[in-house]
């Protein structure tokens, strides 16, 4: 039981930074949406839209990057710290490669808007703030390579004050840009992608002064000479990679299909899911940020050639990950009303959008099992099969039975929003499962099991 304690600070420790990084790249965005909509409403739609865009482009790019992390860790735990600044400068050439398809899907993306229902003014506005984010995304990209690295040596603190200084720069630039204060030009809603991107590059600039002066990384210094690209190092990092990305791209295009198909609904049914939705991924960073830690931990082990302490890592990743669940599922099915109180105040609409937060209570359970799954088949370097048990479990079981249960009489009368999270709640519990047996089936394979 002293390894287990032992296993679940170390976790903790992990995890609550990595927690608060999240919360802060969360956070930009919001305060671009808050402070759009303060300006005008077409501003706030604007930048809703263009974000549709942005985040399943730059998460998914974002998912290649990841797998820096569980190979640095097994480096460090390997002692072979000298061979990380080679990872890392091969992962810095493969984002070089990623941005280039990255930016252009970027640059291009609002030529849909003339398919869609637009307005001219909207669809100008929502092209202007992407194009403003575009010069702030290579930023982005090498920001996190750095921090990735950072988070492969177990160093997680730096990713979470360099995010929240970022954020803390994007607010003001925000409204020096939006109302055209002190001699800047009044931009609208389109100055929070000129302030996001110039808080991007801040953040770079920060991590890179960072790494290259802390004593922390004197034995692995990055730039410390020009490494050229080996072409098969980089493929190795981009099979590891894309996985992790095409996961992360199915997992995001899941609730957006879903909001889609539930806009024909009316605005009150789409009001209520989207209020649901946002509190549920305000809830899931508490296991997204555990299954990172259990990344860096399992990773770390196995490079040190220590198996059974891998194994610990993941059991005590999945203790904490569901004793959280059970207060933070709790809190919310107590609290529901309240929770959806703070995002409208129509009296229609919070109700059903309470009603549909006990949904997100009872699969807070799965997406903790399928986080901390993840989390641990990436330090096992085994990647494939995330995007495979991905793809079957939302794609072939969660939308369809969603779109059965809520549009269709085949089974019961029509449900509505509820019919579709309860096929997300199927297919994240589908995933869940088998992520499960996958690591079962990992920890059989490369572990030696715990004597009794």
């Amino acid at each position: 039981m002293v390894q287990y304690r032992q296993e679940i600070r170390r976790l903790i420790g992990l995890a609550f930074p990595i927690l608060l990084a999240q919360v802060a790249q969360t956070a930009m965005t919001l305060v671009d949406t808050i402070m759009a909509g303060r300006y005008s409403a077409i501003d706030l739609a604007a930048i809703s839209v263009a974000s549709s865009f942005w985040l399943p482009i730059v998460l998914t790019s974002q998912g290649i990057i990841m797998a820096l992390t569980p190979i640095v860790a097994q480096l460090n735990g390997a002692q072979k710290k000298a061979q990380i600044p080679h990872a890392v400068a091969q992962g810095l050439w493969l984002t070089a490669l990623v941005f280039i398809p990255a930016g252009l899907l970027l640059y291009f993306s609002p030529l849909l808007l003339h398919w869609m229902d637009v307005s001219v003014l909207m669809a100008e506005k929502t092209t202007k703030y992407l194009h403003a984010m575009l010069l702030g995304l290579p930023a982005y990209l090498y920001y996190q390579v750095l921090r990735n690295y950072a988070e492969g040596l177990s160093h997680t603190i730096p990713g979470m004050c360099i995010g929240f200084a970022g954020l803390l720069l994007n607010i003001p630039l925000n409204y020096l840009l939006i109302y055209g204060v002190w001699g800047f030009p009044e931009l609208g809603g389109v100055g929070c992608g000129f302030a996001s991107a110039a808080a991007m590059w801040f953040m770079a600039i920060s991590m890179t002064v960072y790494v290259l002066k802390s004593n922390s990384y004197a034995e692995c210094r990055l730039f410390r000479q020009f490494i050229v690209w080996n072409k098969n190092d980089m493929l190795r990092i981009f099979k590891l990679g894309a996985p992790i990305a095409l996961a992360l791209f199915c997992e995001v295009t899941l609730f957006t299909v879903v909001a889609l198909l539930l806009a024909p609904l009316g605005p009150e049914i789409v009001a209520s899911h989207q209020v649901a939705l946002n509190y549920s991924s305000l809830i899931f960073m508490l296991p997204l940020s555990l299954g990172y830690a259990v990344t860096i931990r399992v990773g770390h082990t196995m490079g040190e050639k220590l198996p059974q302490q891998a194994r610990i890592a993941v059991f005590s990743g999945l203790m904490v990950g569901l004793s959280t669940t059970v207060i933070t599922a709790t809190v919310t099915i107590l609290f529901r009303h309240w929770i959806a109180m703070q995002y409208t105040d129509e009296p229609s609409v919070i109700a059903l959008a309470a009603h549909l937060i006990i949904f997100a209570a009872v699969y807070q359970f799965s997406d903790t099992v399928q986080a901390v799954a993840s989390g641990a088949l990436r330090g096992f370097k085994d990647t494939k099969i995330i995007f495979l048990i991905t793809l079957f479990s939302y794609w072939m079981i969660g939308i369809p039975t969603g779109i059965v249960l809520g549009l269709t009489d085949w089974i019961s009368s029509r449900m509505g929003p509820q019919g579709f999270w309860i096929g997300i709640i199927i297919g994240l519990t589908t995933a869940a499962t088998l992520l499960a047996l996958r690591l079962k089936k990992t920890l059989r394979r490369t572990l030696t099991p715990l004597s009794p």
